[in-house]
């Protein structure tokens, strides 16, 4: 009970960016519930990435250290670009309509912005020595 009450309450919910990518993560699952019969491949593709944008941070926030979730969040990035990209040939194959199209488009820009600065502040932290381990070594 006490792990499950950890996990529920771990700092990086709290990020804007993770809340961001749970929530595109919860959009494409929807909206790709329209196509899912017909583009069996882009639907899977497309919620995996959501999917791992997701996880990494997670995955990369039990590691304990600056470098891993630095590099778990360059991931999940890195994740959350392979999607723009699915998105941009949806909305140029009229699987997806303008307004979902720009809604999507605007959430991951900003995820994408949030994520460079936050970053930016973890390099800083790991330069000054300041990042706080969660277990005692």
């Amino acid at each position: 009970m006490l792990k499950e009450k950890q996990l529920q309450n771990a700092p990086y919910e709290k990020l804007k960016f993770y809340q961001n990518i749970c929530e595109i993560r919860k959009r494409i699952y929807k909206i790709t519930e329209r196509f899912c019969k017909s583009h069996i491949r882009l639907v899977s593709q497309m919620r995996d990435a959501a999917r791992s944008s997701k996880q990494n941070i997670r995955e990369g926030y039990r590691k304990d250290t600056v470098g891993e979730f630095r590099h778990s969040i360059k991931i999940s990035a890195g994740s959350l670009n392979e999607l723009e990209g699915d998105v941009d040939d949806c909305f140029e194959d009229g699987l997806i309509t303008q307004e979902e199209n720009n809604k999507l488009k605007d959430l991951l820009g900003k995820t994408n912005y949030q994520i460079d600065r936050y970053i930016d502040s973890l390099n800083k932290l790991d330069m000054e020595g300041k990042w706080k381990s969660r277990f005692k070594k």
